[in-house]
């Protein structure tokens, strides 16, 4: 008996210290962790300051940019409290738009943004994010598919950035991604033989609606047009007054081959992960209300540049509901297998859209 009791005593005695040392340590506030320099704050921001630079694939001509990374550039810094603050470049700055995304990937870039990864060449799944062909008609049914609890698409897309060294936190819907032309459309038979600046998965498209595409760089596109090199260009409606595409073409095809067309923002791995929880939380926290408000600043664009058109002299050409069905349902016979094609992940994305838009009724 005796025995026991001594061990009772020690096991106390052991207690009483341990108790009095945890009361003589308060946890830190996060004011007192800034102080210390304290690089983890629970619940604030550090006191050093990360500073990113972030290079898109575009310059400020572009749509994207104005409503696009600029609002996400300010949201982030101010969830963060300025404890994150991000230098914009716009695209060549520190290298060509066709390498920024890998060089955000290696380190050279800490933020990227452009679409579909370079087209999908890169990171294929990216294709699933971008929009697909006749897919989502609006920016939540796209949100719904790519975040909605029955999908979850975009985890296979934050999977794939991460094993690439890349962290996927913005992205906006930029609206249609319609054809400008110099000929009337009304149903996708009217595309064929008939010449289109198509680049990436706009020329997956074209090929399917018969036309023929036509890889030219962005900046010969208008007077490829005016010279009758090519007939008109697939592009997002909400930057296409911008690129003066009203002087040239005489028609607006819509809703167009991707009616929601995505743009996506990516930050590197190793800097994603060097920040705090807290302030991880706090960008993660932006993802979704910069969405629906770019999104919607990139929609009052796309009437801007509808009215733009009309204006010229040009007319817009709306597809009937029936031709949109029949022009759906090609592009998920010959389109949507070109995506999946890619890797196993992007097949199960597209497996996954396809029930979406059966859940819909699209199909």
């Amino acid at each position: 008996m005796k025995k026991y009791s001594k061990l009772i005593l020690a096991l106390l005695l052991v207690f009483s210290l341990v108790l009095f040392a945890g009361c003589s340590q308060s946890p830190k506030t996060a004011e007192q962790g800034k102080a210390d320099g304290d690089k983890n704050p629970k619940d604030g921001p550090p006191a050093e300051v990360t500073k990113w630079v972030m290079q898109p694939c575009f310059d400020s001509s572009d749509a994207g940019w104005g409503s696009g990374v600029v609002p996400w550039v300010k949201a982030v810094e101010e969830a963060t409290q300025g404890s994150v603050k991000i230098e914009l470049l716009p695209g060549g700055s520190i290298t060509s738009s066709d390498e920024a995304f890998s060089a955000t990937a290696a380190g050279m870039i800490d933020v990227y943004a452009g679409w579909a990864t370079v087209y999908g060449g890169e990171m294929p799944e990216g294709m699933l994010a971008y929009g697909m062909a006749m897919g989502a008609d609006t920016p939540e049914e796209a949100w719904e598919a790519m975040w909605g609890d029955k999908y979850r698409i975009g985890d296979i897309v934050q999977k794939a950035a991460h094993e690439r060294n890349v962290h996927w936190g913005g992205w906006t819907s930029q609206g249609p991604n319609a054809a400008f032309t110099k000929f009337p459309v009304q149903k996708w038979e009217d595309y064929k033989g008939h010449k289109m600046r198509a680049g990436g998965p706009q020329a997956i498209f074209y090929e399917a609606m018969d036309g023929v595409p036509v890889a030219l760089p962005g900046s010969e596109i208008y007077m490829s047009i005016r010279l009758g090199t090519i007939e008109g260009t697939l592009w997002d409606v909400s930057g296409a007054s911008d690129m003066k595409y009203h002087e040239v073409v005489d028609y607006a095809i819509l809703p167009g081959w991707c009616p929601q067309q995505h743009q996506e923002t990516f930050i590197n791995l190793d800097k994603w992960n060097a920040l705090t929880d807290w302030q991880r939380e706090q960008i993660e926290g932006v993802f979704k209300s910069t969405y629906f408000e770019t999104s919607q600043m990139h929609a009052e664009g796309v009437q801007k540049s509808l009215d733009t058109l009309v204006e010229s002299g040009g007319e817009i050409i709306t597809l009937s509901d029936e031709e949109v069905a029949r022009m759906r349902a090609r592009c998920i016979e010959k389109v949507w297998p070109k995506t999946a094609e890619k890797s196993e992940a992007a097949a199960k994305g597209v497996e996954i859209w396809t029930q979406f838009l059966k859940d819909k009724g699209k199909i």
